[in-house]
């Protein structure tokens, strides 16, 4: 057993709860959660690791919709359309592909736990981030995603799909968890979506989706019409839309599903993903440097959707840090009193997203995981600023800790 001190100890629950003067009590699980003072006295023995002053311990930061396979991007892509984008995408996938080698997954991997990073939802197109992540220090959920629009081609794709899914599971363990991604309403068929969440139903895997990211997206879907009627008419003269949007929605109502984007979604479509008790991934950089539109989140809040952050990938953003897409939502979302987002953020990248990833971590209290991360301030600040001063001024954290063990920073 060891006990950690700190000026403040973030919970990260749904009370949001601040402990001045804290401890945290751990092996490799938490033990017990309270004030220094309380738990010195009852474990007079323990071994104590006593942090600087001015700083904070809080739950490991958990991204949950990140793809690494693009990870070699930095001035490639297009940005500021988003079928700009993804022809860009189409046109150096290959070579992209070939740079974003283990080693170089590997770096970024390591990087994000510099930054806090402790669990990560990884969204695999391809498998070739396999390596990676598996050897990665962080805790992992593997989604294997699956997308194949031409009805020809389905069982090809759905035998690809499971060929990379069985490939994953084979690793399965306590920090690698194999899970299933549907790519989106227009990219995959309705028949090999449904067959991809049975699949996830038996095996017992969360599901993650994007879903109404751009306006190209809700013209074609809502009217068969704009942007991508003419990128689809190259691939295909006689493409359609394969569902309506409530009905694709509808297809995940028996999974446990991470709808990731939803910039275009209208509050039917909200309300459905909050009957369905479904979480809602916001990844701001990405929505902004592709120029679809801001996520309403005054809406997401008002129908008590869990809410859960990404940055998504290089591909679409230039950093893979929580700390920096918080402190871009934090801008993204000026109506929003600057107090209250900063502990929404922090939630999302804590509790919610432990909660829509079905992992005991993401909360500082008894049982869960000793996944945690202390950070120190600059300065001193009011208990009611910690939450705020922490997205403004931290980029690494002083150390880390995953089932209780030192990770090197």
């Amino acid at each position: 057993m060891t006990l950690i001190t700190a000026d403040f100890v973030l919970t990260c629950n749904e009370s949001f709860e601040i402990i001045e003067e804290g401890a945290v009590l751990f092996d490799t699980h938490i033990l017990e959660v309270g004030t220094s003072v309380e738990l010195k006295a009852k474990h007079p023995t323990v071994t104590v690791i006593e942090t600087p002053q001015n700083s904070v311990i809080l739950p490991g930061l958990i991204n949950s919709h990140v793809h690494l396979e693009f990870s070699a991007n930095q001035s490639m892509l297009r940005y500021g359309d988003f079928i700009a984008w993804l022809r860009s995408v189409i046109k150096h996938r290959e070579e992209l592909s070939a740079l974003a080698t283990t080693e170089l997954i590997t770096c970024k991997l390591q990087e994000m736990l510099k930054s806090g990073t402790t669990t990560l939802g990884a969204i695999s197109s391809f498998g070739a981030d396999l390596e990676a992540c598996v050897e990665a220090p962080q805790r992992v959920v593997y989604f294997n995603e699956v997308l194949g629009s031409v009805p020809s081609a389905v069982d090809a794709m759905y035998g690809d799909f499971r060929g990379r899914l069985e490939a994953s599971q084979e690793f399965t363990c306590k920090r690698f968890i194999p899970a299933v991604s549907v790519h989106s309403p227009y990219s995959t068929h309705p028949i090999l979506a449904k067959k991809a969440l049975q699949i996830a139903r038996e095996e017992g895997c969360v599901v993650s989706t994007h879903f109404m990211e751009s306006p190209a997206e809700r013209a074609w879907i809502d009217t068969g019409s704009g942007d991508f009627q003419s990128f689809f008419s190259a691939f295909n003269p006689h493409a359609k839309p394969m569902c309506e949007a409530v009905e694709y929605l509808e297809l995940f109502s028996q999974n446990p599903t991470l709808f990731t984007h939803a910039v275009q979604a209208t509050k039917h479509e909200l309300d459905t993903i909050a009957e369905q008790q479904a979480t809602l991934t916001h990844c701001p950089v990405s929505n902004r440097l592709l120029g679809v539109g801001k996520l309403d989140l005054e809406a997401v809040q008002k129908e008590n959707i869990n809410l859960t952050l990404g940055t998504d990938g290089l591909s679409s953003n230039i950093s893979l840090s929580l700390w920096d897409e918080m402190r871009s939502a934090l801008m993204l979302h000026p109506k929003l009193e600057l107090s209250s987002l900063a502990q929404t953020l922090l939630q999302s990248v804590t509790c919610n997203a432990a909660k829509a990833l079905q992992l005991p971590c993401g909360v500082l209290e008894k049982e869960r995981y000793s996944d945690f991360i202390v950070v120190t301030l600059p300065q001193a600040c009011e208990k009611e600023d910690v939450a705020l001063q922490l997205i403004l001024h931290t980029h690494q954290t002083h150390l880390t800790f995953i089932d209780g063990e030192t990770q090197p920073c």
